[in-house]
């Protein structure tokens, strides 16, 4: 496969009951590489892919953050990548959040090993699990086909939002951000741009002023369901669903 797609393993929040955490597959000329790594990933991949796509046949895992709904399953992909495969996993991640990886998320159950005829532990270290590259907010990074940008979002913890492209197209990325005026007009720039290039665009939001604004189509999806469809001015000129009405009532900016 030439072209730049991508499969959702999981599209939930920190505390969904429903869902597993947000995970992205995605893939370019038979490369695959994933996008953050929640636990348990093997499943993930398996349920997602019914069971075409392991961990061997992922090239790399793209970090944007360690919040455990994004990096719990590094653990497991690191042992995996090096007691089944037989090698170090690698692993694209900005400085900042590489700072706190090991002494802050991984050591404490990979910084030692016992082995089969040993007394006591060696120490290991993140290069013993894992080959590191270093994203940059100045310059992409050139990864097989891919090529990734990355910039610093508004969050609790160091945490890079993406735009990874490949074959011609482009898949952009936010990671978990609060409100960020400047980011929205960064990205507002950009679906102009590509629109007046003629590319069709799907974007989620819950920003209705965007929506309202840049939009041919809109749909409103309530508990799976399509709600409304139509045009930017008939749906919110004349919404025909109530909850809609309750929606845009309170988040109308």
């Amino acid at each position: 496969m030439s072209e730049l797609s991508f499969v959702p393993l999981g599209v939930g929040d920190a505390f969904s009951a429903r869902w597993y955490s947000s995970c992205l597959l995605v893939e370019a000329s038979g490369e695959r590489i994933l996008v953050d790594c929640p636990h348990p990933i093997r499943k993930l991949l398996c349920e997602a892919t019914s069971g075409s796509v392991d961990v061997g046949d992922v090239s790399a895992v793209v970090l944007t953050h360690l919040h455990a709904d994004h990096a719990s399953g590094l653990e497991g992909f690191g042992y995996f990548s090096r007691f089944v495969l037989g090698r170090r996993a690698r692993l694209v991640l900005h400085p900042s959040v590489r700072a706190r990886l090991w002494e802050g998320h991984l050591a404490a159950g990979m910084e030692a090993l016992l082995d089969a005829d040993a007394e006591s532990p060696r120490d290991m270290g993140l290069d013993d699990y894992f080959e590191l590259q270093s994203l940059d907010f100045e310059r992409p990074l050139a990864l097989g086909p891919f090529r990734i940008e990355c910039r610093a979002t508004r969050h609790h913890v160091p945490t890079t939002a993406l735009r990874i492209t490949a074959a011609g197209r482009s898949l952009g990325i936010s990671a978990d951000t609060s409100f960020d005026p400047e980011l929205v007009a960064e990205v507002l720039k950009v679906m102009k741009d590509l629109a007046a290039e003629g590319r069709t665009m799907l974007v989620v939001t819950h920003e209705m002023g965007f929506a309202r604004n840049v939009s041919s189509r809109v749909v409103f999806l309530h508990k799976g369901y399509i709600e409304e469809d139509g045009t930017p001015a008939e749906v919110f000129t004349h919404p025909r669903s109530e909850r809609f009405r309750q929606f845009i009532s309170k988040n109308a900016h």
